[in-house]
Formats: C-alpha cells, sequence, structure tokens
C-alpha cells in the first residue's frame, strides 16, 4: 500500500508545532508496518543545512495557479527510512517563517496544486493521499474537481485530517478565482459563510476527514468547538472519525533521552528525583524533598486554559505548599503574570519563556504533577508525554485529553480530571492530585501505571492501516 503524507511542516526539518511531531513520527511508524508511506512538504529556508545537504535534485515543472504558470522543483531525501520530497519555489518559501504572510492562501494553494501536479513526474502513484491541515486541505479539492477526470489519476483515494478546528484558510471569495482556479461552476465547494473556506473545501471533497482523536471528532459537532463548521459537518458526519495521535517513544524515552539529567525507567523510579534536584538548582527553585513540583509546558494562549491557572494560582500557592515551573511563550498578558508570580513567590516559581526544547524534556523528567487545564484540546501530545516520563497529568477531560487520561480515583486511572471549565474545579483536582502525591507509596504505583500507558504511533498507525483497508486499498 502506497501513502503520501503532506504536512506544511514535519520533524527534523521545520517545526512549528504538534502537526511536526505527527508528521515527522507516524509516516515512520507506518513505514515500520510496512506500508509505503513518503512525506511531502515545503523546501523553508530556514531548513537546517546539515538536512538540506543530504537533498537531491528529481525533477521539475510548472503549476497551474488560475492564470499563473508557476516553477516548481521537487527535491528527496531519505530519514529514518522514509522518503521525503520537498516542493520548492523560492518566491513562496524562501521567507524567515512557515506562516504569517498576506498571500498564505496563494502560498498553499501552489503547494497543495504542486503536490497533485508532481505525482507523474516522480513516478509515484499513491493509494491515498493523507492530506493534514488547512495548508494542504486543496490537496482533495484539485484531484475531486480536476485529476481525477484524468486516467492516471484514477482510483486514488483522499484523506483529510483536521489537526485545529480553529485555523481554516479563510480567504475573500475573489481567491477562488484569481489564485486556486477552479471551475466557476464548483465555487460552492470552497464557498461557506460568503468567504472561501480551504477547510470546508477538504470535508466536502476527501473520501474520509479524520480528527486527531475520537473526541474531538464528537467535539467538533458543537458550535462551541466547530468554529462555525458544524453544519458541513453534521452533514458529512458519516465520513468524520477520529484516531487518537501518539508521541515517538524514541525521541521520548526516560532511559535513553540524552536531555535529561539522568536516566530512569519504571524499574528505577527513585532515579527520577534526581531530575528533580537538578531542575531545581537550575531554575533557583528551594530543595524541599517532599514538595510536589507542578510543572507546564504550553503555548500561552486562551484555548490551553491560562486564564484559570491565572484566576486560581494565588489560592495556590497560599494554600499549598507546591512548586511550580512553566515553560512557553505566547500573549504578553499571560507571560507578565508569571514573570510577577515568579518574582513574587521566589523559591516556589520558576517562569521560562520560548520554546527551549531540551528544558522541556528536563521539566517532564522532573515533574511529580503535570497541568493541562485546556478549554479545547484536539489532541495534546503533552500529556502523553508527561504519562511516558511519570509525571502525573491533571487535565480538563475535553478532546485527547479526555481520551488519553482516565482520573485515578477509582484506583486504576492515570491521572486527575477534572469536567468544567472553572477554576474551582481545577483547583479540585490539583487538590486531590497534591493529596496522592503524600501517599509515597501510592503515588509510585501510580507513576508505574502511567509509565506503563501505550501512546505510542504504532498504535496509531495500525488504526490508520485498518481505516486505509477500509477504504478499500490493499
Amino acid at each position: 500500500m502506497k501513502v503520501l503524507f503532506c504536512s506544511s511542516e514535519s520533524m527534523p526539518f521545520a517545526a512549528s508545532g504538534g502537526l511536526a511531531e505527527v508528521s515527522g513520527s507516524l509516516p515512520k511508524s507506518l513505514s515500520d508496518l510496512e506500508i509505503d508511506c513518503r512525506v511531502v512538504m515545503p523546501l523553508y529556508k530556514s531548513i537546517p543545512d546539515k538536512l538540506k545537504n543530504k537533498m537531491e535534485f528529481v525533477t521539475k515543472f510548472n503549476v497551474p495557479l488560475s492564470w499563473r504558470s508557476v516553477y516548481c522543483g521537487v527535491f528527496k531525501c531519505v530519514y529514518r527510512g522514509v522518503t521525503y520530497y520537498f516542493i520548492d519555489n523560492e518566491y513562496y518559501f524562501k521567507r524567515d517563517s512557515f506562516y504569517g504572510y498576506y498571500d498564505d492562501g496563494e502560498r498553499f494553494a501552489f503547494f497543495s496544486r504542486a503536490i497533485v501536479e508532481m505525482l507523474p513526474y516522480i513516478n509515484y502513484k499513491p493509494d491515498i493521499i493523507h492530506t493534514n491541515d488547512w495548508q494542504t486541505a486543496l490537496v482533495p479539492v484539485y484531484y475531486s474537481l480536476i485529476y481525477v477526470h484524468f486516467k492516471w489519476y484514477y482510483g486514488i483515494k483522499n484523506i483529510f485530517t483536521i489537526h485545529n478546528i480553529e485555523y481554516q484558510g479563510k480567504y475573500g471569495m475573489d481567491i477562488i478565482e484569481d489564485v486556486v482556479g477552479v471551475p466557476k461552476e464548483k465555487f460552492s465547494v470552497l464557498e461557506f459563510d460568503h468567504c472561501a473556506n480551504f477547510m470546508k473545501g477538504a470535508i466536502e471533497s476527501a473520501d474520509i476527514v479524520t480528527t486527531v482523536s475520537p473526541t474531538y471528532a464528537h467535539e467538533i459537532l458543537n458550535p462551541w468547538f466547530s468554529q462555525g463548521l458544524d453544519p458541513i459537518l453534521k452533514e458529512r458526519n458519516f465520513k468524520v472519525c477520529g484516531i487518537l495521535n501518539g508521541i515517538d517513544n524514541e525521541t521520548y524515552d526516560p532511559q535513553t533521552d540524552k536531555l535529561i539529567y539522568k536516566n530512569y525507567s519504571i524499574g528505577d523510579i527513585n532515579s527520577k528525583y534526581e531530575n528533580k534536584r537538578l531542575l531545581r538548582e537550575r531554575l533557583f527553585l528551594e530543595n524541599k524533598i517532599n514538595v510536589p513540583l507542578i510543572g507546564m509546558v504550553t503555548r500561552l494562549v486562551d484555548h490551553k486554559g491560562i486564564e484559570l491557572v491565572i484566576n486560581a494560582f494565588e489560592r495556590l500557592m497560599n494554600k499549598e505548599d507546591v512548586q511550580f515551573v512553566i515553560l512557553g511563550s505566547g500573549q504578553n498578558e499571560f507571560e507578565d503574570f508569571f514573570k510577577k508570580m515568579q518574582e513574587k513567590y521566589p523559591g516556589r516559581v520558576s517562569a521560562c519563556h520560548g520554546f527551549i526544547p531540551e528544558l522541556s524534556h528536563k521539566i517532564y523528567a522532573a515533574s511529580d504533577l503535570f497541568l493541562m487545564p485546556s478549554k479545547s484540546e484536539p489532541c495534546g501530545l503533552s500529556q502523553m508525554i508527561a504519562l511516558r516520563y511519570g509525571s502525573i497529568p491533571i487535565i480538563r477531560a475535553t478532546g485527547g485529553l479526555y481520551d488519553s487520561v482516565k482520573d485515578s480515583g477509582d484506583g486504576y486511572g492515570n491521572g486527575f480530571t477534572f469536567n468544567n471549565y472553572t477554576h474551582e474545579d481545577m483547583l479540585n483536582a490539583i487538590k486531590r492530585a497534591i493529596c496522592g502525591y503524600s501517599d509515597r507509596y501510592g503515588f509510585k504505583i501510580l507513576m508505574k501505571r502511567a509509565m506503563q500507558c501505550d501512546n505510542s504511533f504504532k498504535k496509531s498507525a495500525g488504526e490508520y492501516i485498518n481505516l486505509y483497508y477500509k477504504m478499500g486499498c490493499k
């Protein structure tokens, strides 16, 4: 079976979030299960030279983009046994950032059409084209409206995965004719709420629409989660399903991780506490043996539930003997709040701003408890990483958090959960977790249970393969 995985970013070549981790790990897991899975992404300026030097030129051609005929080069390299293709156009991709430009709609319309145009040039006809988020949403649109009518393309199936429905690729209607270039009589495929909506087009055109967790697949039928797309999703509910993402168990393994202070395992769980001691030293936290350390590694934005943490923070610090470390960046008011709390509670609070991979690994390894009070969370990877490192998650039961963390109140769960999006409910869950931590024997049992959880991409890959077979692919 042949699968072409289309993504705007992929580890280790280019990354800004969870999509890159999925695009770097899921294809590898599919390949390990004997699926000929290849990845295509843009050739960004920021890709490290050591990786660019491994690439080889494959071909070049022109891409029709409405009235334009645009140059496209294709490079490739093999990384961890997976073939990666890179779409080259310096005007569109030789820029300092991946996203955030006035012409992003045009840039990723080009990328999407180049993907479909590329296939006969590289002599690779996939059984499945698997696209991800709005940046590749036009691939199934182009295929269903144009390329399906050409003999060479016949029989290809399209899967579109929604990683975050908040970002849909919405533009003025003029972009459909001036940039996208689909037939006028088919404008309705992309039109929604008086604008062009790339994600809506993919939902209409793909054979199957997946989300990154089963619960999120149900949640986005609700207007509170759907960002306006619930009418379309309800109409197409027959082809919507959720498959929980996973993590790369090689990258996130406390037994071998070179970024943490001291490796440990289920059989040597006491070595985890050396990571806690050394992180406290680095971040100037007091070295109190029996005080729980609560960690957060997150973007400081609204939907991550930061407002709940802010509303409850001083009550938590004044009533409970805990330490708190947070790593992340985002909205200025959130960053400023945690800086002030660090000044107000020296030795107990550490606020680290930015994207620092090595520090994130150290926080996962050192934390006793890991807080994720998200308003919405399509999948979430941090809670899975925390489990892998024996850091017990405290989560709001939404999306992929609900699917991967079960409350330990019955003696069988792997974390602590709360349902209502209120700081009172979050505080109650934190207090229960602190109480659980005070039972040192019971808490070690919980830590071991957490570390035994299977959140690997191998499990996710198996579910995708079952879906491919159900679509008639062999």
